[in-house]
């Protein structure tokens, strides 16, 4: 036995049937392994602190030479000295769990509702479809193949601008759904996606860190596009248009509602006829964005709302026409809307927007605008309580104003 070489390894004929060894003499443990096939590889044999022995490859002659090997088990056997075990390190790094693992365990703990969020409770529904969709749209197709201990925070920040520039962009091609165009509003959503199931993961020893924690988040400029007075009549015209050829009804007039009431688009989307209170002109929305509330509506949105045809056997206002769930398709319609009517920039929250903005042109407090639009903590529990007049009376002449423009004067 003698120190091993590049000659001496070169010069090792292959065996005929099982492995051949060779070891080295003055690194203990280091050798040099070859099959009958001439596949050499560098090995490391050593007893842990137990006093088992182990055995490791290193890496194969010619990916590795001599003194790179020699290097790696004089780093391996530096391990084993401080009470380390090198071959269990390396089996429980190849079952570290990948991010699009840990992204599945997330969704799965979360709707079985044995998650919970900040407020101490089991994670919305809303909250998941999202965190689904930035799972499968951005993350996976990025990172989701990486172990988490392999991710670092200059690799998520270079993940953030990779969304932001639009590379995990895709198309929906035949299927349902919208295209994905990622920005940096997706990018930053995105990044605190991850930050958050990341952090349930450590919370509940999933893994050991955290490394979103200290990624800078890309920030987002206000939105402060608005419908002007024209714009609001145009939609009005595309709405007519888009019902002369055949759009959905039922979305049509989600699209309305959101203009008149200032509600989020889920909001709109999935409101459900138990929640219509007509006799004090509010919805009782048992759960939003900010938790439980009663949101007033205008006389205007109100009609519009008693005279929509009750479907069968749904709960909801506007119910799917391929499902048992709620019409999900109004940004898709918007857009629609918006190329009859020839406008940019137009998204179902620009209608929200608009609506809180004529209120402001109509001279009411911000304040009562913030009680309007569900900022306020008009929680549940005031369902017991008269609903002010002025609250009755902004929400009347917000939706009466926005309504004059979309149908004309005569309100057809």
């Amino acid at each position: 036995m003698s120190k091993i070489t590049k000659a001496k390894v070169d010069s090792l004929a292959p065996p005929k049937s099982g492995q051949k060894y060779l070891w080295d003499a003055e690194l203990r443990g280091f050798g040099v392994r070859v099959l009958p096939s001439g596949l050499k590889a560098f090995l490391l044999q050593y007893r842990n602190a137990d006093g088992q022995s182990r055995r490791m490859v290193l890496g194969r002659y010619g990916v590795l030479t001599v003194e790179q090997a020699r290097s790696e088990a004089r780093v391996k056997l530096g391990v084993v000295a401080r009470g380390g075990d090198p071959v269990v390190d390396r089996n429980n790094a190849r079952g570290a769990p990948t991010v699009a693992e840990i992204c599945d365990w997330y969704l799965q703990e979360a709707e079985s509702g044995r998650l919970l969020g900040s407020r101490r409770r089991p994670i919305k529904a809303s909250t998941l479809r999202m965190d689904r969709s930035r799972i499968e749209r951005h993350i996976k197709p990025l990172v989701g193949n990486k172990k988490v201990r392999s991710l670092s925070a200059p690799m998520i920040a270079e993940m953030q601008a990779d969304i932001a520039s639009g590379k995990s962009a895709s198309t929906k091609g035949s299927g349902r759904g919208r295209d994905t165009i990622g920005g940096a509003g997706a990018a930053s959503r995105s990044i605190s996606t991850l930050h958050s199931i990341l952090e349930h993961a450590v919370r509940l020893g999933k893994i050991e860190a955290n490394p979103a924690r200290g990624v800078r988040r890309i920030g987002s400029k206000q939105r402060t596009r608005r419908l002007n007075t024209s714009e609001i009549v145009a939609i009005g015209q595309a709405i007519r248009t888009a019902a002369a050829q055949g759009d959905h009804p039922g979305g049509l007039t989600a699209v309305v509602l959101i203009l008149l009431t200032g509600f989020r688009l889920m909001e709109a989307q999935g409101l459900r006829r138990e929640w219509l209170d007509h006799d004090r002109g509010c919805i009782t929305f048992p759960d939003t964005k900010s938790d439980g509330q009663v949101r007033v509506i205008g006389r205007r949105a109100l009609a519009i709302l008693m005279e929509h045809p009750e479907t069968s056997g749904s709960p909801f206002f506007f119910p799917s026409a391929r499902t048992d769930s709620h019409y999900k398709q109004v940004p898709d319609l918007v857009a629609r809307l918006c190329q009859i009517a020839r406008l940019d920039g137009v998204t179902p929250h620009v209608f929200r927007h608009t609506f809180a903005s004529i209120a402001g042109d109509l001279g009411y407090s911000e304040l009562t605008i913030a009680a309007l639009l569900g900022h306020g903590k008009r929680g549940v529990t005031q369902g017991y309580i008269h609903i002010d007049e002025l609250l009755q009376s902004a929400a009347d002449a917000t939706s009466e104003r926005i309504a004059g423009l979309l149908f004309g004067a005569d309100g057809a």
